[in-house]
């Protein structure tokens, strides 16, 4: 999901509160905190020599002590809108990060209402090999099922 489009569904439901679900089905707790908007870029070189670029939009939650907090979707909306001071452009994807165990960060794959919630469906992020997809003039559905296949 882009920034504009999350941005676009809070503001067309300004009481809900959004609740996090992770790819298993639990939620980050109702009381975390977005504490940054962030711009994320990622220059690399993959295995095959190429070199590429990856921006999207990095939102941080913190679940803190304040276990009375709820984030309402109209105050998203203005912590997002905070945001456009650092990000160069609402069409980026926006990935939500969190840490349990570990940090980690989530793609935004949907947004439902769902009764006084707003629930923002969290995907698990893939790695790729973009050297294989190249090759094989697509996606590769396994790409790195051995090291030797990727380069």
């Amino acid at each position: 999901m882009t920034l504009q489009g999350l941005q676009n569904v809070l503001e067309a439901n300004p009481r809900r509160f959004p609740r996090f679900v992770l790819p298993d089905g639990d939620y980050i707790p109702s009381h975390a905190h977005v504490t940054e908007v962030g711009h994320l870029v990622r220059n690399f070189i993959d295995c095959g020599g190429l070199t590429g670029k990856e921006e999207k939009v990095v939102l941080q939650t913190h679940v803190g002590n304040d276990a009375d907090h709820r984030l309402r979707s109209d105050r998203f909306a203005k912590i997002l809108r905070l945001g456009n001071q650092v990000i160069p452009s609402a069409d980026l994807d926006v990935d939500v990060e969190y840490d349990c165990c570990v940090v980690a960060q989530y793609p935004i794959a949907k947004v439902t209402p769902d009764g006084e919630h707003l629930n923002l469906i969290l995907q698990r992020g893939r790695t790729q090999c973009r050297a294989r997809e190249r090759r094989e003039g697509g996606k590769a559905s396994d790409c790195c099922a051995s090291s030797a296949a990727c380069c």
